[in-house]
């Protein structure tokens, strides 16, 4: 990808982006993988994040205008997906299928038709820890195949994070990559990080 010494690199998601940013500050990044990330840039623009705790793809979509479109990025990375999942098993919300497919289309859309940003997707995920995430598999798949077909029918950049985060699990420990599940360690966050500069920089 292309980038210019001005570029916005944007990063949209939930408390896995997030990762205990300061936002108050708008250039602050966290301390997980999009700060990681920033450690290891050696490129020009500007890296920016955006992620908001707890959110869901609704809760993203309400404040798309002002922490995305008007930021005007560049290249905007969306990890979304993993609390509309969680909120259909702890506070029983109706979190469909069909209801995340739209709301994801209806950013993508906003994202074409207002920004020139390259766009890259990235799966949502759940490890296997503890043992009660392998309930939301029957939730949460479904919802990576929308990100997969958006992906395609957007034609934007791809990454498979769940398969990839989970081959991690396997090899070393679910639990050394998220300790709950979800929210990824220290190595999960480094992985995410490596995983996300290796596609940038194919």
């Amino acid at each position: 990808m292309k980038i210019k010494a001005d570029s916005r690199i944007l990063f949209q998601g939930d408390s896995v982006t997030d990762a205990g940013r300061d936002r108050s500050k708008a250039d602050h990044l966290g301390e997980g993988y999009v700060s990681m990330i920033a450690e290891k840039w050696d490129g020009p623009g500007t890296l920016l994040n955006r992620g908001i705790s707890g959110n869901t793809s609704a809760d993203m979509a309400k404040r798309w205008q002002e922490d995305t479109i008007d930021l005007q990025p560049d290249v905007v990375t969306i990890l979304i997906g993993i609390n509309d999942t969680w909120r259909s098993f702890d506070t029983w919300q109706d979190t469909s299928t069909s209801a995340f497919k739209a709301v994801y289309e209806q950013v993508l859309r906003e994202t074409r038709d207002k920004t020139e940003a390259q766009i890259i997707l990235m799966e949502p995920f759940v490890l296997p820890w503890p043992e009660d995430r392998k309930e939301w598999r029957s939730d949460l798949d479904p919802k990576i195949q929308v990100v997969r077909e958006l992906a395609a029918a957007y034609k934007t950049g791809f990454i498979p994070l769940d398969g990839l985060m989970n081959q991690a699990g396997i090899q070393y420990g679910a639990e050394t990559i998220a300790a709950d599940g979800v929210h990824p360690t220290a190595a999960g966050h480094a992985l995410i990080a490596d995983i996300w500069l290796d596609y940038f920089h194919q």
